[in-house]
Order: C-alpha cells, then sequence, then structure tokens
C-alpha cells in the first residue's frame, strides 16, 4: 500500500544506500506476487480500509515466509495498514475483523477520532524522530513489543498512552507518514546496517551522520507546523 507518500520511504533509502557505498536493488510486490530468492530489507507503506482486504488475504498466503524473515533478523519498516496488519488483528470501526501475521505484539481497532497532524516522539536510540500521523486506529502494544518512542507532540499508537510504534527484534511498525526516512536518516541506517550485517557480517557507515542541511530544514519546519 502506498499513501501519504510512504513511497518516499524506499527512494530515501535508496539513496542512503548509495551514500553507504552500496547498489540497492528494489524489487515491489504486489498481492500474489512471489518475493525475491534474497531479502535484505522489507518496506510497506499505508492504505485505506478498502483496500486492506486483499493485502490481509495476501499477507496471510506468505505469513510463515514473513515470520520467518522477520524472526531470522531481517530488518522492516511497516507504516499505517502495514503496521496493523503486522499485528495479531485489526477491527475496523464497523466491526470487521481482518486477521495479522502477529510478527509485532499489537492489536488495533478502529475509532471515530482521526489523529492527524506533525508528531515528535523521543527513542532511545533514534533521538528525536520527526513524522506526519493521519489514521483512526487505536493500536496497543503486548509484552512483545516495546514503542518507537514516547509522544512529544501528537498522538501516537492511540490518544491516551503517550507511545507511538511499535519494535520487535529488527521489525518497526509506525504511524508515521511524511515519509518517515527522509527526516529520519537515523532509521535509514538502522535498517541497512542490519541488513548489511547480516548480508556481509559488518557495517562501514559512509555517510553523513545526520544526513546535512536539508534533513536539518525540513525537521525543524515540521515540528514548527500546527497539527
Amino acid at each position: 500500500m502506498n499513501i501519504y507518500g510512504d513511497r518516499g520511504n524506499v527512494l530515501a533509502l535508496s539513496r542512503r544506500a548509495r551514500a553507504h557505498g552500496y547498489a540497492p536493488v528494489v524489487v515491489e510486490v504486489n498481492p500474489g506476487d512471489p518475493l525475491p530468492d534474497r531479502v535484505d530489507i522489507v518496506i510497506g507503506g499505508g492504505g485505506q480500509d478498502s483496500g486492506q482486504g486483499r493485502v490481509a488475504r495476501d499477507l496471510q498466503a506468505r505469513a510463515s515466509e514473513m515470520r520467518a524473515l522477520a524472526s531470522d533478523g531481517t530488518p522492516m519498516l511497516m507504516i499505517c495498514g502495514l503496521y496493523q496488519l503486522f499485528g495479531h488483528r485489526f477491527v475496523t470501526h464497523t466491526g470487521d475483523e481482518l486477521a495479522g501475521i502477529g510478527v509485532l505484539d499489537v492489536e488495533t481497532r478502529g475509532g471515530t477520532e482521526r489523529m492527524i497532524g506533525n508528531i515528535v516522539l523521543d527513542s532511545a536510540e533514534f533521538g528525536e524522530i520527526v513524522g506526519y500521523e493521519n489514521h483512526s486506529g487505536n493500536t496497543r502494544l503486548g509484552p512483545g513489543s516495546e514503542p518507537l518512542g514516547t509522544v512529544r507532540q501528537g498522538a501516537g499508537n492511540n490518544p491516551d498512552d503517550g507511545l507511538e510504534g511499535a519494535r520487535t527484534g529488527n521489525v518497526i511498525g509506525s504511524y508515521l507518514h511524511g515519509s518517515l526516512l527522509p527526516k529520519n536518516p537515523a532509521i535509514s541506517d538502522f535498517l541497512i546496517g542490519e541488513a548489511a550485517r547480516r548480508r556481509y557480517g559488518s557495517f562501514a557507515p559512509a555517510a553523513q551522520e545526520d544526513g546535512g542541511e536539508t534533513v536539518r530544514r525540513a525537521r525543524e519546519s515540521a515540528k514548527r507546523r500546527p497539527r
């Protein structure tokens, strides 16, 4: 799924990988398509509830394959709708239930309140995270996942617990669009670094650490904008 600019995550990750000296190959996987023989990083985006049913059925067909990749340490970033489907289940606001694949220990229920606007998180591993949320799902974490960060500005997973996103191993789920990775190169570097260590045994960063002045200005602009 790809709305709210989530394809920008693929573009940013590819650019960042090249800056580290790698030659990334992007393979688009649509419902029914087989996964490539070699998978280094998996990226998924958000979508409307109306499209999630088809994606949910496709994920169920490849659930064991995705769980095996996650268990083996493959880094993944799942945004919004796919964040929900990587959990145990998503119950829509009309009561329909979509089964998830249980990679992340989360459950989501559709709500009536839309949580929308710029959002800022504090993360012990990634520092300050800046993004844009647009969702009405209320996601709750179980003990098998930890949050991506704590909310400083915005709503996050739900209106009341002050947490955003989920992480189990090298799999990250989040509601942050915007896109997330162009403004947060530390997360890109985490994904690239874990992929490089799995494939080559080591990771020697070569790109500018903070992404440069353009990234800094984009982050500051987003933080100043009203929700």
